[in-house]
């Protein structure tokens, strides 16, 4: 009985906060061991811990039970870290007002991968050159007013070969971005090629915009006024970005996202203007509705 009351005098962290009492035994006959009661003024977190036993059941030291409270306390935390962050992305998913996909087209080498890793992190992908294989995507949240905007950003490889696997994605495509390397003509000529696969594969209304990469070099082979005519001849928008220094690269894509809320609204609108004409025409019940109308079913 000494020993245990010895033991509740020691201080929390001592090395003898765990003490074998050879005098004490259980109705075994058993050795049993002593555990510090006293009240807690260090460590609160060991309130609510069992004392780790290794296999044999000898007790641990004070180093293995602090490493493995250590070890809970981070496995806690992460847990917790994990929640936050399924909370964070059911609050911001409860923002977005609008979501929409956007495609990157091109021939390979034009700086498609570059404009969607400026945009998204504001950086340049500087150094040697690496195609795209198959399809990437990325997602960035923008602000038009107060309208919060997901686009997800589709990079696609320009090679030949990979054609076949971007033509199943145009079918769900809003927006698309057709880029050519002013420096690289055969990339400007090759816009024809992919104005066509676009209207083969592609819905009849999406959004298109021409896009002028790497203004930033001095070899210019393309001119903007040939860049402008291409575009006025297929009925698109265009502009000149530089991927290397950001030049219009924001740009693009708000103005994308800008006449895809725009294209939203009017169809908005245009419902809303049908429903408006359905009440005021005389005879809204079935074959009535229609035969006064004038429309047919």
């Amino acid at each position: 009985m000494k020993q245990n009351q010895d033991l509740k005098s020691t201080p929390l962290g001592s090395s003898n906060i765990l003490s074998h009492s050879t005098g004490n035994t259980n109705m075994h006959g058993e050795n049993s061991w002593s555990v510090y009661t006293g009240p807690i003024h260090q460590d609160p977190i060991l309130i609510s811990r069992n004392i780790p036993t290794t296999m044999d059941n000898s007790v641990l030291s004070t180093t293995d039970i602090q490493s493995s409270l250590m070890a809970t306390s981070s496995t806690q935390s992460n847990t917790m870290l994990a929640n936050n962050m399924t909370v964070n992305n059911t609050n911001e998913s409860n923002k977005i007002n609008y979501q929409f996909k956007v495609m990157l087209l091109g021939d390979s080498g034009v700086g498609k991968t570059c404009l969607l890793v400026r945009f998204k992190d504001g950086t340049f992908l500087a150094g040697s050159f690496i195609a795209t294989v198959g399809i990437d995507f990325r997602n960035k949240i923008v602000t038009l007013g107060e309208k919060q905007i997901k686009l997800q950003i589709f990079d696609t490889a320009g090679q030949e070969r990979f054609r076949s696997v971007t033509h199943s994605y145009y079918r769900d495509a809003h927006a698309l971005l057709l880029l050519y390397d002013v420096t690289n003509y055969s990339s400007f000529e090759n816009i024809s090629v992919w104005l066509s696969e676009i209207k083969e594969f592609a819905h009849d209304d999406v959004i298109i915009m021409l896009i002028g990469n790497k203004i930033d070099k001095s070899q210019r082979v393309v001119s903007k006024e040939a860049g402008e005519r291409l575009a006025r001849d297929f009925e698109v928008s265009f502009l000149e970005t530089s991927a290397k220094t950001g030049q219009n690269v924001e740009l693009a894509f708000m103005a994308c996202a800008q006449a895809l809320i725009d294209k939203e609204s009017s169809i908005k609108s245009g419902k809303e203007s049908m429903n408006e004409m359905m009440k005021m025409t005389p005879g809204t019940n079935g074959k009535e509705a229609s035969k006064s109308s004038g429309w047919c079913c």
